[in-house]
C-alpha cells in the first residue's frame, strides 16, 4: 500500500527547520488575529453568525486538503513569484484596511472585508510554500482554496454594497409575493418593499431580504464542496445551485409569513424567527444530500513522489512568506500607531453651548442632549439648540443651530467627513434633492461666510434645507460621495495622519431658503461668537 499525504504530519512538524517553524507559528497567529478581529461582527451581525464556525471548518479544511487530490508547485521562477504576487496582494489589501481604519476606524465593515481579504491571500500563499513534497504539510487544492474563501464569506460587507444588495433582494421578493398572490387570487397591492393586503400590511424587511440565508447557502456549499464531493462537475453543481436554492426558499418563507398575515395570524416573534432557522436548516440538508448523493467513492490518490530540493531552494520559498508577514505585520503596526488615542496635554476646547444663542422673545427653544451620539462621533464637545419662530400669518420659522468639535488629534479628518448630512441624513428618512450647486458663499449682514456646503433634504414632501461647514485648522473642506470607498480612502490619504490641528464642524438647517433666515437675530448672534473659531 502506497503512503498517501496524511501519514507522519507530527513527524514532518518535528522535522521543519526553525525558521520554517517561525513562519508557521506565524500564520497560527495570524489566524487568531483575524478570528479576533471578526468576533465583534459574528456577534452584532446576523448575518455573519456563520462565522462563528469558520475557525473550526478552517482547520477541518485544512486536514481535508492532506487527504484529498495531491496539488503541488514545482519549484520555478514563475512558481516564486506566484507566491510573491500573492504576498504583494496581501500586503496591499492590509494597506487599503489600514487606510479605512484611519478613515473610519477598525470596527468599520470595510476594514473587516479587506483584512479578511489579506488572510485568505496568505492562506493560499502558504498553502502553495507548505504543500511541497519535502514539507507536505498540507495540499494546494480545492479544500485549502475553500478553507481561504469561507474567511471571506464571513467578513462584513462595506454598507454601501450591502445596502444595495438587500434592496434589490427586498424589491424581488415582495414583487414575486405580490403576483403569487394575485394567482392565489388574493387582494394585495405593493409599495416598495410594503404589500398591503386587506387585513395586515408585510414589509419586507432587510433582515427577510434573503441575504443571510444567500450567503450561508454558498458557504455550506463550498464546504460541502469540498468535504462530500471530488469530481470538479459535482462541485461546480453544488455551488451553482446555492444561490438558486436560497432565493426560492427565501421567497417560500415570504409568501408563507405574508399568507400568514393575511390569515391575521401574528407573524412577528414565533412565526417570523422559525421560518428563518427553518429556511437555513432545509436548504443546508437539500445541499448535503445532494452533495451525498452525488458523491461515488474516488480512486485512491497516490502521492507523487518528492523531489529533492536543496535547502537553498526550500529556505527561499519560506523567506518570501516571511519575508511578506513581516511587511504585513509592519504595516498594521503603522496604521495601528497612526490610530491610537491621543495623550498628554491638550488645548482647552471652546464651550459650544455658550455660542448658542438664548431665543429671542417670541421665540421657542429646545436644547437636545446628544449625549447618545459621542461614541460614534468620538468627541463629547457637541451641542445643538432648535429654534421656532411663529409667524403672523400662520406657520412658523424653524432655525436649528449644531455644532461638535475636536482638539487636534482628537479624531482623524476622514472620520468627521464621514459623519457629514450626505451620510446621516438619509438612514433617517430624509431624501437628497438634486441642487446645481453643493458649495455656496453665504453672506451675513455686511460679512461673506467661509465656503459653505449647501443641500436640501426632503421628507413626507417637506423639504429641508441645510448648510454646514467642517473646518481643519480653521480651514473649510469640500466634500463628495460619504458612500465612496474611493473617497473615504482620498479623505485618509490627504489629511488621515495630520493630527495638529482642532476640527470644528457646524451644520445651520432651516424650512426656509438663506434669503428668509440670514436676517434673523440668532443667526448674527451666533456667527459673531464663532468668529474666534473659525467662521
Amino acid at each position: 500500500m502506497s503512503e498517501t499525504v496524511t501519514t507522519g504530519f507530527w513527524t514532518k512538524l518535528r522535522g521543519l527547520p526553525l525558521p520554517t517553524l517561525a513562519v508557521l507559528v506565524a500564520i497560527v497567529g495570524a489566524t487568531a488575529g483575524v478570528t479576533w478581529h471578526l468576533w465583534p461582527h459574528w456577534s452584532t451581525n446576523t448575518d455573519l453568525s456563520h462565522g462563528y464556525f469558520v475557525p473550526v471548518l478552517f482547520l477541518l479544511l485544512l486536514g481535508e486538503s492532506r487527504r484529498g487530490t495531491p496539488r503541488t508547485l514545482r519549484w520555478s521562477k514563475l512558481n516564486h513569484a506566484f507566491v510573491a504576487g500573492l504576498m504583494l496582494a496581501a500586503l496591499a489589501a492590509t494597506a487599503v484596511a489600514g487606510l479605512y481604519a484611519v478613515t473610519v476606524y477598525w470596527s468599520h465593515a470595510a476594514v473587516g472585508l479587506m483584512l479578511a481579504l489579506a488572510f485568505a491571500l496568505l492562506v493560499v500563499a502558504a498553502g502553495a510554500v507548505f504543500s511541497r513534497p519535502e514539507i507536505g504539510l498540507v495540499q494546494l487544492n480545492w479544500p485549502l482554496l475553500v478553507a481561504a474563501v469561507l474567511w471571506l464569506l464571513a467578513a462584513p460587507l462595506p454598507p454601501g454594497t450591502y445596502s444595495r444588495i438587500t434592496l434589490t433582494l427586498q424589491l424581488w421578493v415582495s414583487e414575486f409575493v405580490l403576483n403569487t398572490l394575485h394567482l392565489l387570487g388574493i387582494a394585495a397591492a405593493r409599495r416598495g418593499n410594503i404589500i398591503d393586503l386587506v387585513h395586515a400590511t408585510v414589509g419586507v424587511e432587510e433582515a427577510c431580504s434573503g441575504i443571510r440565508s444567500l450567503i450561508s447557502c454558498i458557504f455550506a456549499a463550498l464546504f460541502f464542496s469540498a468535504t462530500l464531493v471530488r469530481r470538479p462537475w459535482a462541485r461546480a453543481l453544488i455551488i451553482g445551485l446555492a444561490p438558486l436554492l436560497a432565493l426560492v426558499m427565501n421567497f417560500i418563507r415570504s409568501l408563507t409569513l405574508t399568507l400568514l398575515a393575511g390569515a391575521k395570524v401574528d407573524i412577528s416573534g414565533f412565526w417570523h424567527d422559525a421560518t428563518g432557522f427553518a429556511v437555513l436548516g432545509v436548504t443546508a440538508l437539500m445541499l448535503g444530500g445532494l452533495a451525498l448523493l452525488l458523491e461515488r467513492e474516488p480512486s485512491a490518490a497516490r502521492r507523487p513522489p518528492a523531489t529533492p530540493a536543496t535547502d537553498a531552494r526550500r529556505n527561499s520559498s519560506v523567506a518570501i512568506l516571511g519575508t511578506g508577514m513581516a511587511a504585513i505585520a509592519a504595516t498594521l503596526a503603522f496604521f495601528m500607531w497612526n490610530t491610537r488615542p491621543v495623550t498628554g496635554p491638550r488645548n482647552q476646547p471652546p464651550d459650544l453651548a455658550a455660542i448658542l444663542p438664548s431665543p429671542p422673545p417670541g421665540w421657542v427653544a429646545r436644547t437636545p442632549s446628544l449625549f447618545a451620539f459621542s461614541g460614534t462621533l468620538q468627541t463629547n464637545f457637541l451641542a445643538q439648540r432648535d429654534y421656532l419662530e411663529p409667524l403672523p400669518g400662520g406657520g412658523s420659522r424653524e432655525l436649528v443651530i449644531y455644532a461638535a468639535y475636536w482638539r487636534a488629534g482628537q479624531a482623524p479628518v476622514s472620520l468627521v467627513a464621514s459623519h457629514t448630512p450626505d451620510a446621516c441624513w438619509p438612514g433617517a428618512g430624509w431624501m437628497p434633492v438634486p441642487i446645481p450647486e453643493t458649495t455656496i458663499r453665504l453672506t451675513l449682514a455686511d460679512r461673506v461666510l467661509p465656503p459653505a456646503e449647501q443641500r436640501i433634504f426632503s421628507s413626507a414632501d417637506r423639504p429641508y434645507n441645510v448648510w454646514f461647514w467642517h473646518l481643519h485648522g480653521g480651514q473649510p473642506l469640500s466634500y463628495r460621495d460619504p458612500y465612496s470607498a474611493v473617497e473615504l480612502l482620498r479623505y485618509a490619504w490627504r489629511y488621515g495622519f495630520r493630527r495638529d490641528s482642532d476640527q470644528l464642524f457646524v451644520r445651520i438647517s432651516s424650512n426656509r431658503p438663506w434669503a428668509e433666515i440670514e436676517n434673523s437675530v440668532v443667526l448674527r448672534e451666533f456667527f459673531q461668537r464663532a468668529a474666534s473659531l473659525g467662521l
